[in-house]
Order: C-alpha cells, then sequence, then structure tokens
C-alpha cells in the first residue's frame, strides 16, 4: 500500500489530484461502475501511463465498497469547493492516500503525481499461485502507452499449463 503522506509533496497538483481521484470514486459508485471508461481526461500532473481504458476488477470493488463510500463522505465537501483544499490539511492527505491505494487495488495502476517519490503511473499485476493446471495471464490490455510491469511467480505447474505475462493488441512508446 503506497505510504499516504507522499501526496503531500503534491503543492501544486493537489486540487487535480484530488478531482481525478474523486471523479474515479463517484464512478465507482455510481450503477455504471463496472463499465470500463472510455473517455478518461487524465491531468498532466500524473506521471507515467495509464492503460486505458480503465477497468475496474469487480472482485476488489465489491470487497472495498463500504471503504469507498466512507471516502465519498469524507472527502465530498473538499471536492464540491465547500471545504478548503490545504496542503495542511492532515485530513485531506490521509483519506486522499486510502483513496489511491483503494483506486490502484481496484484498478491494477499505480497513480503517481509530479513531485512523488514512487514508481510512475501505470499497470501493474502481482499474480502469485500455488498451482497452475490450465492458463494463466498476468495482464491483457487493448493498448499500453509507456511502461507496465507484471510479477508472477507459481509454485506447482502441471503438464500443459501455460502461463502468460502480458498480451497486448497495442503497445505505444
Amino acid at each position: 500500500m503506497p505510504d499516504p503522506v507522499t501526496i503531500a509533496v503534491l503543492s501544486a497538483a493537489l486540487p487535480a489530484t484530488l478531482t481525478f481521484a474523486y471523479h474515479r470514486l463517484e464512478r465507482l459508485l455510481s450503477s455504471r461502475r463496472a463499465e470500463p471508461e472510455q473517455d478518461l481526461t487524465v491531468p498532466d500532473a500524473l506521471t507515467g501511463t495509464l492503460a486505458l481504458p480503465l477497468t475496474p476488477d469487480t472482485t476488489q470493488l465489491e470487497a472495498r465498497q463500504d471503504e469507498l463510500v466512507l471516502l465519498r463522505d469524507v472527502l465530498e465537501g473538499y471536492a464540491d469547493g465547500t471545504t478548503p483544499v490545504d496542503l495542511g490539511d492532515e485530513r485531506l492527505v490521509r483519506n486522499l492516500g486510502k483513496l489511491r491505494a483503494a483506486l490502484e487495488d481496484i484498478y491494477g495502476q499505480r497513480l503517481t503525481f509530479q513531485g512523488e517519490d514512487r514508481p510512475s503511473s501505470g499497470p501493474f499485476v502481482r499474480q502469485r499461485l500455488q498451482t497452475l493446471s490450465g492458463e494463466a495471464t498476468g495482464m491483457e490490455a487493448d493498448s499500453i502507452t509507456g511502461t507496465a510491469s507484471v510479477d508472477q511467480e507459481v509454485e506447482n505447474v502441471a503438464a500443459g499449463a501455460k502461463l502468460t505475462g502480458m498480451k497486448v493488441k497495442r503497445s505505444i512508446g
């Protein structure tokens, strides 16, 4: 889980970070939550690249549903402008960090903003399998711009099993 305090280094990027993250949160809590986001505006403050469309992992989404509702309630005043966005507001920074961690797990992509000392934004997969007897693919995407990472570990592989790290139709960059 990312350190929520790293968001504090964002200074000028904090409003864009909040807007981007909160819009993802609203989308995930809407009736369209399981649909891929086709027309996503990515803020300039985001470093790296995302695999688009953003498609939520429905298992992660369901597991984090209650957390997302609480985060929406806590961050709503900041997002609608009734509570000032202030870098010194520890509550805002802490909860925005929690929201980012949830979004990263749900979308399987890092969300890194300018000024942060962490890997750039982009898709990642950590796959740990006890026994592989069929087929497993770490990542499958229509297109990826930039870099993506897949980390797979399998303890036992049955005869005829197939492990694929990544399937991408189009890679740009």
